[in-house]
């Protein structure tokens, strides 16, 4: 792969010329592959966690002025179902993010390239990079060019977001305070499996495992819903 080229050609396909490439350069790099060069490269991790913060409340502020008949309740599943990983990987798909993705062999070798986790976690480092790069207004530029032009408040249910109904019915209590915890991460880089547990006051309420640490979080949650009596929609 000639990497120069991955990032100039990536630049003319989301339309956006980075002032800083070295951001650019980072938020497509997968850990298996920083894991390979780690002389010269940093993973996308930290880039998605600001990313995720960015994309959130780009889209909270969108929906907030768009959907002004909307309770707050109502507010917060329809943006679970706009930056979850489902949406997210559906979103890489208008720019083929998966191609242009830096990943170690054995990543490479098993798919990578296609798998919803780690495409997402590229696409939510690249919205941090160009914030970090333009701006608030250059991320939210960038963000809208893939939240559908048709929102409605029924894409809640194309998405079950098991961490806001808990969020939900643990919030009536304000004293009460709900927390996730990665327990575990194993296995290589091409196949991972995160083990997260969600905490409720410092007690551990459901644990739950997945190929990404938000997957995780959501089994947790939903575990958490069926051993508080909840049936999990």
């Amino acid at each position: 792969m000639d990497e120069r080229q991955n990032l100039i050609d990536f630049q003319k396909k989301i339309g956006y010329s980075f002032k800083d490439e070295k951001l650019l350069y980072e938020a497509l790099s997968h850990s298996s592959f920083a894991n390979e060069n780690k002389k010269h490269r940093n993973s996308n991790e930290r880039l998605e966690f600001l990313g995720d913060s960015v994309l959130s409340i780009v889209v909270s502020d969108y929906i907030f002025e768009h959907f002004r008949h909307l309770p707050e309740g109502e507010l917060t599943k329809l943006r679970a179902s706009l930056v979850c990983e489902k949406a997210l990987f559906e979103f890489s798909k208008k720019i083929q993010l998966g191609r242009y993705i830096f990943l170690g062999k054995g990543e490479e070798m098993t798919g990578g390239r296609e798998r919803a986790s780690i495409v997402s976690d590229a696409m939510e480092a690249v919205i941090a990079a160009i914030y970090l790069d333009g701006g608030i207004e250059a991320a939210r530029r960038h963000i809208m060019n893939f939240l559908p032009g048709d929102i409605t408040p029924e894409h809640t249910t194309t998405f079950h977001d098991y961490k806001t109904v808990l969020q939900e019915i643990i919030q009536k209590n304000p004293e009460e305070k709900i927390e996730y915890f990665l327990k575990d991460e194993s296995g290589p880089d091409h196949d991972k499996k995160f083990t997260v547990q969600v905490l409720l006051n410092s007690n551990v309420i459901g644990t739950g495992t997945g190929r990404s640490k938000k997957n995780a979080e959501q089994n947790a949650a939903k575990e958490a819903l069926e051993l508080m009596g909840y049936a999990a929609q």
